[in-house]
């Protein structure tokens, strides 16, 4: 049996379930059913299916609404309690910060494209490491490795493109905003 992958719908869309996706219903006792595998999962091994890029899409069992988001949320903050956090509390401040804000939909855009970034960065760097010695390794990962800089960079310079483009977007909404009240600029 071949494993249903996430699809991309354009470039720097996010990963989106299609009507093939995998069901897993989530019951009122908080447990998850698979419904291709007619087995109970743990949230466990719904991480791994992540992992492992299978598309999924969780509902609820009485109403059918799509709880996927909170479900990966979930995985997210149980990570995050796993004792190797990735978001400082400053950055999680930042974010919360940012609902309710005029710029969250730009927010959101922004990380989306930057997570996609540095995604093909490291899809870039499995590429370029296979079949190395540990001690390759290491020197492959030395922040002082030309390629490794270059990689890096690219990174950057691709981060600071999709700021600039927010910025460029923003900046056109607001014109347009204020000429339609009359008011130039």
């Amino acid at each position: 049996m071949q494993k249903s992958k996430l699809i991309q719908n354009k470039p720097d869309a996010s990963p989106r379930p299609a009507a093939t996706s995998r069901v897993i219903k989530k019951y009122p006792n908080r447990r998850l059913y698979d419904t291709e595998t007619s087995t109970y999962i743990t949230l466990a091994e719904v991480r791994q299916l992540v992992m492992d890029s299978v598309l999924f899409v969780v509902r609820d069992a009485k109403t059918n609404d799509d709880l996927t988001r909170s479900i990966l949320l979930q995985i997210i903050l149980e990570e995050e309690a796993g004792g190797a956090p990735m978001f400082t509390e400053a950055v999680l401040g930042n974010i919360i910060r940012f609902y309710g804000n005029a710029m969250q939909s730009f927010m959101g855009a922004y990380l989306e494209k930057n997570v996609q970034s540095f995604m093909d960065l490291q899809l870039k760097m499995a590429e370029q490491s296979r079949g190395l010695s540990p001690e390759k390794w290491a020197q492959f990962m030395n922040a002082q490795s030309p390629m490794m800089q270059g990689m890096m960079g690219n990174y950057v310079e691709q981060s600071r493109d999709v700021f600039t483009q927010m910025q460029e977007q923003m900046q056109k909404q607001s014109e347009q905003m204020l000429s339609a009240f009359g008011l130039k600029r």
